[in-house]
């Protein structure tokens, strides 16, 4: 599994939040989350944006270029 599934679930489960409320929250089909976590689906660049936002993480923290 690539860093980004990995770091999306660990954020979104440190919130103890489910796929579908987090989808919902972030302007996502209720879906998607779960498919990005899963590695089925890579997220548009604004789909991304939108769930580092929402996690206050940079985009390098979410895909793994960063640690901070």
């Amino acid at each position: 599994m690539s860093t980004f599934p990995e770091r999306l679930r660990s954020l979104r489960e440190a919130r103890g939040l489910p796929c579908a409320t987090l989808s919902e929250l972030c302007g996502l089909c209720p879906q998607q989350v779960g498919r990005y976590e899963s590695g089925r689906q890579l997220p548009s660049l604004a789909a991304a944006v939108a769930l580092a936002d929402f996690f206050n993480v940079s985009l390098d923290y979410l895909v793994g270029r960063s640690e901070k």
